[in-house]
């Protein structure tokens, strides 16, 4: 899978809490899980922005993990625990307020249908893939291609067992809320669905069928994300989700346009004292065109802590 679809793999997964009700029920992995359960503590990667009364620390995070994943602990948990403010990409709606949210922008005009907008060999390929999922071949009829490749892009990530419940983002923002510490965000819901939906027709076909043609290996591809997550080798993240650069315009809008509206805004919220917990997807913060490279850009080191 091409390095735009990876990251638009696992950009789905930040919505995965929304989309997971339309997906069929997962199957606990058990031997998985009994591997984790052994497993030593994961050290995922983070990074410190200070001035001389500000200290922001980047967290690079996974939307959805096995349970049992023990990640919030020695300088992380220290770091947030210091922390008087919390901020993710987004802040969860409620869910039926997320489900209109969605609904808005993935259903069709009246008169179309999914399938309609498919060659038969894609159809053919797409209705094989529905029935492995146990999904009905007119599952997604009425709804845009982006949407259908979201919602399947996340069945290894349930099936396998992993759960949004257990996502980085959310057990963050558990804990902010038992600490009645404030929790704001760089973005919304409804602006990273319109991203997805901003995207031609043509380029959400084409990530359809990418998705449908790698389904059966994504699962072993998020494996190795989580794991180099897990080792803090922010080095091996980029490489896995870098692995081609073949939609450069796409990346910009998605990836590095962000970067640089999150860069800006670390680089005013410095103007205020405080101590605040950045927490946002790993691969922002991973590779060429990072948060991190922004600021450098505006003048501003960041130091590895973990």
């Amino acid at each position: 899978m091409n390095q735009f679809f990876r990251r638009l793999t696992l950009a789905a997964a930040v919505l995965a809490t929304s989309l997971a009700a339309t997906t069929p029920a997962a199957e606990q992995a058990t031997d998985q899980q009994a591997a984790i359960a052994t497993a030593p503590p994961a050290r995922p990667a983070m990074w410190q922005v200070r001035d001389a009364d500000t200290i922001i620390y980047l967290f690079g995070t996974v939307h959805a993990l096995p349970p049992g994943v023990d990640w919030l602990n020695g300088p992380v948990a220290a770091a947030f625990d210091r922390s008087q403010e919390l901020v993710t990409e987004i802040v969860e709606s409620d869910s039926a307020g997320m489900q209109s949210a969605v609904l808005a922008k993935a259903t069709l005009p009246a008169g179309k249908t999914l399938r309609a907008m498919l060659t038969p060999g894609q159809r053919t390929a797409f209705e094989a893939t529905l029935r492995l999922n146990s999904l009905p071949p007119g599952a997604f009829d009425r709804f845009k291609p982006w949407y259908a490749a979201m919602v399947l892009s996340t069945l290894p990530v349930l099936r396998d067992g992993y759960d949004p419940e257990n996502g980085v983002d959310t057990l963050l923002g558990a804990r902010a809320m038992a600490a009645k510490r404030p929790h704001s965000a760089l973005e919304t819901a409804e602006y990273q669905l319109g991203l997805f939906d901003s995207l031609p027709q043509a380029t959400q076909l084409h990530y359809l069928n990418e998705v449908v043609t790698d389904l059966p290996k994504a699962s072993d591809e998020l494996h190795q994300m989580i794991e180099a997550w897990k080792l803090g080798d922010a080095a091996k993240l980029a490489q896995l989700m870098n692995e081609e650069e073949d939609a450069p315009e796409l990346m910009e809008l998605l990836l590095h346009n962000r970067n640089r509206n999150w860069a800006e805004w670390i680089k005013t919220r410095l103007d205020r004292p405080g101590t605040v917990f950045v927490a946002v997807g790993a691969g922002h913060l991973a590779g060429a065109g990072s948060v991190q490279d922004v600021l450098t850009t505006k003048g501003i080191a960041s130091t590895r802590l973990q």
